[in-house]
């Protein structure tokens, strides 16, 4: 029997720079670029066996009516889009995709900090503005340029991706002071060194939240959180938006208590058009893509791929049920 494999919203990992022909090898495909419509996840499964999902819901009153699925793989390290608990009792395996986009999201932490030290963006239009060839003097700068040598950054959460972040900030002259409750003592030298979170909060020039999401630790960047930070701190999160009051945080970007925020994540994406952040004083925000470059998303493509082979071959791999 041929396998029947869907895919219910393949747009943002493959916008057309990508081949899904690994998928079409192992089964009848169907991709659909989004599906935004609730009431349409259940029809588009339909009898497929085998469906994909990035931000798509597959809760229980989808899985109690596509009696034909047996593999949900996510397009994606986060998997609370899915009833994994239910999936489990209902003899459906999921798969996640866990390292895909460890240089890349680092990279990106570091990206927005430098964007914050030296707003090149905001320079080069000034330059193309007319603004140097009309400027009295030989430069100028419109904010603070800072540098970063010998500051030191506090890394909330220092698996692999805040260890990519970790060996970049100490390629740039920092130290970093690592939060987690797994620690690694190899990883310590001369630069690095695990702390308690009340060390890294106080002590730190810079925090990047690189943590998962759980129940308790949402909203940990908050007024008595931020309270306990040096004044003029910089706050970065390309983890998860939940970890941050958002409401919070604006208020200290506003007095001036954070210097300046990057973040690729909020609460709500979209970003709703009322978030708080949105009129903060110097708060970076981008739409969620530190996961986005072309190779990191052909490693995710590839990861999927062979989940599904390994599943299909009775060895399945990445399962998070």
């Amino acid at each position: 029997m041929e396998h029947k494999i869907v895919i219910l919203d393949g747009y943002t990992e493959n916008p057309g720079d990508l081949s899904w022909d690994g998928f079409r090898a192992l089964g009848d495909l169907t991709v659909y670029d989004r599906t935004t419509d609730p009431n349409d996840i259940v029809p588009r499964i339909g009898d497929a066996d085998i469906v994909y999902t990035n931000k798509t819901p597959i809760q229980k009153d989808v899985l109690d009516n596509v009696p034909s699925l047996k593999f949900i793989g996510i397009l994606a390290t986060g998997y609370n889009v899915v009833d994994v608990e239910y999936a489990r009792k209902k003899g459906i395996t999921v798969s996640n995709i866990p390292t895909y986009g460890t240089a890349a999201v680092g990279q990106f932490a570091i990206a927005m900090l430098l964007e914050i030290c030296h707003h090149v963006a905001h320079h080069s239009d000034a330059v193309h503005q007319g603004r140097w060839t009309s400027s009295p003097d030989w430069c100028f700068w419109d904010y603070p340029l800072i540098e970063l040598d010998g500051k030191t950054m506090g890394i909330i959460g220092y698996g692999r991706i805040g260890q990519a972040t970790g060996r970049i900030a100490k390629a740039l002259g920092m130290n970093v002071l690592a939060y987690d409750m797994n620690r690694n003592l190899s990883l310590e030298d001369e630069h690095m060194h695990y702390a308690d979170m009340d060390e890294v909060l106080s002590n730190s020039d810079v925090i990047a939240l690189h943590c998962p999401l759980f129940k308790d630790n949402a909203g940990m960047i908050n007024k008595d959180s931020i309270s306990k930070m040096k004044d003029g701190v910089i706050i970065l999160n390309n983890s998860r938006g939940p970890l941050i009051n958002e409401n919070d945080l604006a208020d200290a970007l506003n007095s001036g208590k954070v210097y300046a925020a990057g973040l690729d994540v909020v609460s709500s994406e979209p970003i709703d058009e009322n978030n708080p952040l949105l009129k903060a004083k110097n708060c970076f925000i981008t739409p969620h893509i530190s996961w986005a470059p072309r190779e990191s998303r052909q490693r995710l493509m590839d990861i999927a791929v062979n989940n599904l082979k390994a599943f299909l071959a009775g060895r399945p791999e990445n399962v998070v049920n």
